[in-house]
Formats: C-alpha cells, sequence, structure tokens
C-alpha cells in the first residue's frame, strides 16, 4: 500500500472540491490533495454546455465547462496536487483524531492517506427510476436526464426521436430544449407536483420559448413496451397524489427521460458514521460546516442540493476555509522568534 500524509483530503473534484481546495491553500494549508474519481476535473459541469454559470462568482455568464477551467487554472497555478481517475472507498477515524482515507486508481493501486482534515464534496446523483415505482416492463429508451446530457454533449449520441420527460428540474428542461435543437421532439414535460421545479429561466427559456407543453399535476402511470419504449401513459393527480380517475390518456414516444430529484451521494459519509440529517439527505454540520466527526467538513451538492453552481463553490470556499483553521489549531500555533537585526 502506498501511503502519504496530507493537511487536508478533498474528495471530489468537482466545483465544490476545486474552490475547497483553493480556500484552504489560501488560508495557508501547503499539504493539500484533490481526489477525484472521473478522468478529469470539473464534475458535472463538463456535460453542462449551456451558460448561466458564473453570474454571482465571475460576475460575467460562462457555459459549464468555462466556469470549471477558471477554477482548474487556479488550482494549477497554484501547484495544489490532485489525483485523478482515483476512487475513495472508506474513511476511517483514526484514535488520535485524524483519518485514514482509503483510495484506489490502477496506477497507483491501494492508497491510504493520513489526513488531519477531510472535505466531503462528492456532489449528488440523480433518483433512478426504481425509486419512482412506475408500473411497466425494463425497456430500452429511458434514462434519466442527466445521463441523456451525456450521451449528447460528450459522446454526441442521440438517444432518441420522440421524448416525454418526467419532472420540471433544471436539467430536465434544458434537455428538453437541448433534444429539440439536435432534432428530436419533446412531446410535453410532465410534473407530478402543481408547480415547476426548475427556475423560471428554465422554464420560459426551454420550454415556452420551444413550445412545448408542460403538464402539472401530472405523472406517468404506465409504461408501453417491452423491449424498446413505444409510449407512456400520462395520469392527472389530486392534492394527495392520487391518480384521479378517466384523466389519462396515452402518448406515443420512444425515449422516456427522468428529472425526478437529486440525491446528495452521501454513501462515504455513512462509512464514517456522521450524522445525516433526514430533510436535506446531507450530513449534519455546524455553523464551521463540520461534521459530527471532528475534522470532517462538507459542501456544496454532498450536504444539500443546490440551485446554483456560485453558491456551491461560496460554500466550499468556506468549508475550505474552516478546515485550514482545524489544521492550524490542531497543529498549534508556530513559534515565533527575533531575528539578529532586531
Amino acid at each position: 500500500m502506498n501511503g502519504r500524509v496530507e493537511e487536508a483530503v478533498i474528495v471530489g473534484g468537482g466545483p465544490a472540491g476545486l474552490a475547497a481546495a483553493l480556500s484552504a491553500w489560501e488560508k495557508g494549508c501547503r499539504k493539500v490533495l484533490i481526489l477525484e474519481r472521473d478522468r478529469e476535473l470539473g464534475g458535472i459541469l463538463n456535460q453542462c454546455i449551456h451558460n448561466g454559470f458564473g453570474l454571482h462568482i465571475f460576475k460575467e455568464e460562462l457555459t459549464g465547462p468555462e466556469y470549471a477551467q477558471r477554477y482548474i487554472d487556479m488550482v494549477e497555478a497554484q501547484g495544489i496536487p490532485y489525483l485523478l481517475q482515483t476512487m475513495v472507498t472508506d474513511i476511517e477515524l483514526l484514535p488520535d483524531g485524524r483519518k485514514i482515507v482509503t483510495a484506489m486508481n490502477k496506477a497507483q493501486g491501494i492508497l491510504e492517506i493520513t489526513a488531519d482534515s477531510v472535505i466531503l464534496a462528492m456532489g449528488c446523483r440523480e433518483r433512478p427510476r426504481g425509486a419512482l415505482k412506475i408500473p411497466g416492463y425494463r425497456p430500452a429508451g429511458i434514462y434519466s436526464a442527466g445521463t441523456a446530457q451525456y450521451y449528447v454533449n460528450i459522446e454526441g449520441r442521440l438517444p432518441g426521436r420522440e421524448i416525454v420527460i418526467l419532472g420540471s428540474g433544471d436539467i430536465g428542461l434544458i434537455m428538453a430544449r437541448r433534444m429539440t435543437l439536435e432534432g428530436a421532439r419533446v412531446k410535453c414535460v410532465a410534473e407530478l407536483r402543481p408547480y415547476s421545479g426548475g427556475l423560471k429561466r428554465n422554464i420560459v427559456q426551454c420550454l415556452e420559448d420551444f413550445g412545448i407543453p408542460l403538464y402539472l399535476s401530472t405523472t406517468i402511470s404506465e409504461i408501453h413496451g417491452r423491449d424498446r419504449v413505444e409510449g407512456v401513459t400520462l395520469t392527472r393527480v389530486d392534492e394527495q397524489g392520487n391518480f384521479i380517475s378517466g384523466s389519462q390518456r396515452e402518448v406515443p414516444c420512444d425515449t422516456l427521460l427522468l428529472s425526478c430529484g437529486l440525491i446528495p451521494e452521501n454513501e462515504l459519509s455513512e462509512k464514517l458514521s456522521v450524522q445525516m440529517n433526514s430533510k436535506t439527505g446531507g450530513p449534519v454540520v455546524n455553523d464551521r460546516l463540520e461534521c459530527s466527526v471532528p475534522g470532517v467538513f462538507a459542501c456544496g451538492n454532498v450536504l444539500h442540493v443546490h440551485e446554483l453552481v456560485d453558491h456551491v463553490s461560496a460554500e466550499a470556499q468556506k468549508a475550505g476555509r474552516f478546515a485550514a483553521d482545524f489544521v492550524r489549531e490542531r497543529h498549534g500555533s508556530m513559534p515565533a522568534k527575533a531575528g539578529g537585526e532586531v
């Protein structure tokens, strides 16, 4: 096993992890390490090629990759080390308060990194079909909106031609526009709640500007097709979420995109036995963004799902500062001695 000692280990190299690493470095930590499981830094921003990022942090409108590159450039300018394609599998608490971060990659095998502080910045994942309890077989053509976004923007592949989207979260709204621009036909967006879950600007720019209907208080009661999606049944619901009899209608389609919420990625947090918040799905933290385990901090979408990446970066900067403060308090202040000229 390959062992190393760090002052701060950041789990995740997305917008939260990058901002936290920079902040810790600027506050005086010089042994900072970012661990990222993907092949490049930037996280989900790399596939978000639409604009609307950076208005709060950089005071200008950027695309997702442009926003990520700003932080990547700053990290590299400071010489902050990072490991790519490195999966963190476990975090353990030592009796002296330090943490052992176990990770692995193809080049170095298993790594055991001893850290004074750990910043959790793993982001979130999309809610899968299995959590939605929609009746029907498991045909091809059912994707989360983020997966479809990856296929279109990164792989250059179109998942389908006749699209229905369930859920009006921001990713779903943005993909309605994206699929339309790529030549697909988006039949409609259905939303279980009586209001949209996305930003108002996305409703206007992604649906209204393209004439895509949004059906509120409506959900999918059945998926048709065995080998490939052939259509869905839309059904209106009442205030309690129960189906309204006689409101069903079938919509033919070959692809169903799901945009039904995001879940903070907290398997590592639970392994470390930090206290979790049942409402946010993330760890319970204090005013220093510190979890119930001392020296472990959380920020970004792993803490709670944010609407804007600018807010993620601002929160991560605080986590980085507090982690640096924790390291300094742990090691104590450096002794100051007068030189010969004093």
